[in-house]
């Protein structure tokens, strides 16, 4: 009895493995296999050639471009509405809509910024603004951050439309401007704001945690945002009644304000858990092991542990997901060179975890500085705290399931994302936000912001299979 019991196990494990492999074969011959990827990568391709940098770009161009896509799709004219804000003329985005089969049930939202941050031609090895496939590569401004999701989206939608899938919950598309343009209009914030049936939803999906390669080319984990940090920039000024310089006296506006930026980059902020940094850590542990696991799992067990708190934070990416932080990023002083300055200021930026409220930052930052009489001030931001989402059965559940699929044996990591996204304008509004997108990036993380920018063509190809097979999941569940 027991050996047929061990046998019957073993037979079993090899069937998971089998099915488990094969459909990792079968994503890996999408580009061949498939009829409809040519279609894809001309939609990947318009989207990474139209230029949307805030400079010189054109996001409503971007937008119109994508609702031919679906109109032509057959994709009802009501049913797709590309949207302009007053007084932004390239700035607009697209909305869409898939009715679903069961009008009480709560619509999931499929959200992406088509924006990209700027880049220069002279600066690429390969311009910037035509999708170019190299050595198993895509590259472009956008390729990761985020305009392969915003394909997927809108290839979703078109895919759904020609097998005549009709899912039970309504699908709802929404590519906005604005997420990469600090204080430029953004289009998910005037979405909540001036038509908000067109995004409400039970749960919206977007960008943010990638899945890891190692150096290898091997998947680490596919990582999942449950959570983010509040972005607060809170302005340091000193003044000074000023004078001529060759008179210099003892009080002096720069000098006021460097000793209290000195004392902010010596301050540390107490260590937190949230929900989702607690489960990022205890399942990084295994994966990581060594002295960064066995540090790792002993925080989870006492984030007071000293010792391995400062092994954790070692990392700084790890350091911003348990810390509040604050750093100067803009500084400004003086008004002519040979006068003493009146006035000298700093832009402080805090990522502020969950929980934690911005004026106790705030109350913080001004009892640091309270002995060099230098004035704190929060810069008015239209940002409000996202809530984390809940990251009950039915929210992670079909993450875990779908990447079961399609990468048995690679762990689903939740985790707190110290960056910001869309989700802060969204979330508040009360409808919960996931970021995971099913794309596996290099250690480099895709070099998004930054030069040459690029995306492995396998991690498309089946992040796109991740996303369709996840959003027919939810939208039947």
């Amino acid at each position: 009895m027991r050996t047929a019991t061990s046998f019957a196990r073993l037979l079993a494990l090899v069937l998971v493995l089998f099915l488990g492999l094969a459909a990792t074969r079968l994503v890996s011959a999408a580009p061949d296999a498939d009829p409809t990827w040519p279609r894809f990568r001309e939609t990947y391709k318009e989207l990474v050639e139209t230029n949307t940098t805030l400079s010189v770009g054109d996001c409503t161009l971007a937008a119109q471009r994508m609702a031919k896509r679906l109109l032509d799709a057959g994709y009802p004219a009501g049913d797709v509405h590309v949207f302009v804000p007053d007084g932004h003329p390239r700035e607009g985005g697209l909305t869409a809509i898939l009715r679903g089969s069961d009008q009480g049930a709560k619509a999931l939202l499929m959200l992406a910024h088509v924006d990209v941050v700027e880049a220069h031609r002279e600066d690429w090895t390969r311009d910037p603004f035509t999708l170019v496939e190299e050595d198993g590569y895509f590259y472009g401004r956008g390729t990761v951050d985020m305009k392969a999701q915003a394909a997927i989206w809108v290839d979703n939608l078109v895919r759904f439309r020609e097998q005549g899938y009709q899912p039970r919950r309504t699908l709802k598309l929404a590519l906005t401007c604005g997420e990469e343009s600090g204080d430029a209009l953004n289009g998910a914030g005037w979405l909540v704001d001036h038509d908000f049936a067109a995004v409400d939803a039970g749960l919206a999906i977007t960008e943010g945690v990638d899945g890891q390669l190692d150096e290898q080319g091997h998947r680490v984990d596919l990582g999942v945002q449950a959570a983010e940090k509040l972005y607060r920039d809170f302005q340091l000024e000193a003044t000074n009644p000023g004078g001529h310089s060759s008179r210099p006296r003892p009080d002096n506006a720069i000098y006021q304000l460097a000793r209290a930026l000195e004392l902010v980059s010596k301050h540390e902020f107490p260590a937190q858990f949230s929900d989702a940094s607690r489960l990022y850590f205890t399942r990084m542990a295994g994966i990581e092991g060594g002295k960064d696991g066995a540090a790792m799992a002993a925080i989870v067990r006492n984030l007071q542990d000293a010792k391995a708190l400062a092994q954790v934070d070692r990392n700084p990416y790890w350091h911003a997901m348990l810390h509040t932080t604050c750093v100067a990023t803009l500084l400004s002083g003086g008004h002519a060179p040979n006068a003493l300055p009146q006035r000298a200021t700093a832009n402080v930026n805090c990522r502020i975890l969950p929980g934690v409220a911005p004026e106790d930052v705030q109350r913080t930052l001004e009892q640091l500085v309270h002995s060099t009489g230098v004035r704190v001030t929060p810069v008015p931001t239209k940002h409000a705290p996202a809530p984390p989402v809940k990251l009950t059965s039915a929210i992670l559940g079909p993450v875990e399931a779908v990447s079961g699929e399609l990468w048995p044996g690679v762990p689903v990591v939740p985790a707190l994302e110290p960056g910001a996204s869309d989700a802060v304008y969204i979330a508040p509004a009360g409808i919960p936000v996931l970021g995971v997108t099913g794309l596996f990036v290099d250690p480099d993380g895709g070099r998004l912001h930054g030069l040459n920018e690029r995306l492995p063509v396998q991690s498309v190809v089946e992040g796109r299979e991740f996303l369709y097979r996840l959003v027919k999941r939810y939208a039947s569940e």
